[in-house]
């Protein structure tokens, strides 16, 4: 019996990969079917839906719940799940497919085949109601809003079976987990409150802050850092990976953190992005996830706090997860350490407010990063790769 958190919305998880002995024949199969591209988005999606990340979807939503979870937040079996997962496709390839076709999903950049999907629906979605609701607007400067201005006029919908992880199994040896994996892992630890601390940036001593806490609360904690697609100026995976290895193994009592990578793209979707993280990471075993200062935000579109001001606006069993809400920290210099408002009395003048984008910036203008924002092994991973740049 697992002391671990269940499954969102059901029992077991539900990843949609076919067997590994049948995965050759079904691509061979899929060779003869028609050939759907999906972008980058989509791929990632595929890969989370394959190996059981979005427990308990199916596959790609169809319109009832597509407006259901734009407008609700919820399945239309009312089952929580605060962001569309759809695929969409070009009006004259729509054409070619009828309702319970078989079709091939393919990487649209590589050409490689992902999965087949059984078509149970063709519909055309209203983009400016997806946007407006998921991410709050519909500026397509926005990267996400961007995105579904982006998707082609028709969305497939259907079950999905999952074929192949592309590269990301051989790339990423030893980060690579999947769900049933990282639970085997807190479970053979004997971990039963694991908090997600989520990551797209290498950790600068904010991060590794927030960390601590979330170990403190629990037993461990999984930093769970982003595989997928990113915007531009964003610090390559392998890089963060380096980055982060270091600070584990020189700041971290050993046995506290399982560091972990998985292939969704960001999506930048601020609250409601927060939210399908906890949905999500809770499907990996999480029974907490860090949410600080603009979680999964971009740009001035949310504010600092709303990520964790949504959960408070949830129906009561909506998600097993639970946010540990943490104050925007700090380094001080009167306290001589991290803190935050709710531990600190100093005024702002002692304060040296510390975020990922400054860090790049120090490093864009050569300037001296000073150790209180980043720790030494942390500073030496990156500036080799800024001096890889030029």
């Amino acid at each position: 019996m697992s002391n671990l958190v269940s499954p969102h919305g059901a029992k077991t998880l539900k990843p949609l990969f076919a067997p590994e002995g049948e995965r050759a024949k079904e691509i061979k199969r899929a060779k003869k079917l028609k050939q759907v591209p999906l972008s980058s988005r989509e791929v990632s999606d595929l890969l989370m839906l394959g190996m059981g990340a979005y427990t308990p979807l199916k596959g790609f939503m169809g319109k009832k719940d597509w407006r259901s979870c734009c407008v609700d937040m919820t399945l239309a079996n009312g089952v929580f799940w605060p962001i569309p997962i759809t695929l969409s496709c070009a009006q004259t390839l729509a054409n070619k497919i009828k309702i319970k076709d078989e079709v091939a999903l393919v990487d649209g950049e590589t050409g490689e085949i992902l999965g087949i999907l059984k078509v149970s629906e063709k519909y055309a979605i209203d983009k400016q109601l997806e946007c407006q609701s998921v991410y709050g607007t519909t500026d397509p400067a926005h990267p996400g809003v961007l995105k579904v201005l982006e998707q082609g006029p028709v969305n497939l919908a259907g079950a999905v079976k999952a074929l192949s992880e592309g590269h990301y199994p051989e790339t990423y040896k030893g980060l690579y987990f999947r769900p049933a994996e990282t639970r085997a892992m807190f479970e053979e630890k004997g971990w039963s409150k694991v908090a997600a601390f989520q990551t797209r940036n290498p950790m600068h001593r904010s991060h590794e802050y927030l960390a601590k806490i979330a170990v403190e609360v629990c037993d461990g904690v999984l930093i769970h850092q982003v595989l997928g697609a990113l915007k531009a100026g964003d610090i390559p995976a392998e890089v963060r990976v380096e980055a982060i290895d270091v600070l584990v193994q020189h700041y971290f009592v050993p046995g506290t953190v399982v560091q972990a990578g998985y292939p969704i793209e960001m999506r930048y979707a601020g609250p409601r992005e927060a939210l399908l993280h906890a949905v999500f990471r809770q499907n990996f075993g999480c029974s907490h996830l860090v949410v600080g200062r603009d979680h999964a935000g971009v740009g001035k579109y949310y504010g600092p706090f709303d990520a964790q001001h949504i959960f408070d606006t949830l129906p009561p069993g909506s998600i097993e997860l639970q946010p540990l809400k943490i104050d925007i920290t700090f380094y001080c210099y009167k306290c001589h350490g991290m803190a935050t408002g709710k531990s600190c009395p100093h005024g702002e003048e002692h304060r040296l407010n510390i975020s990922g984008t400054r860090l790049r910036e120090m490093f864009a203008k050569h300037e001296t990063v000073p150790p209180e924002f980043s720790r030494p092994e942390v500073l030496k991973v990156l500036q080799a790769y800024y001096d890889r740049l030029g």
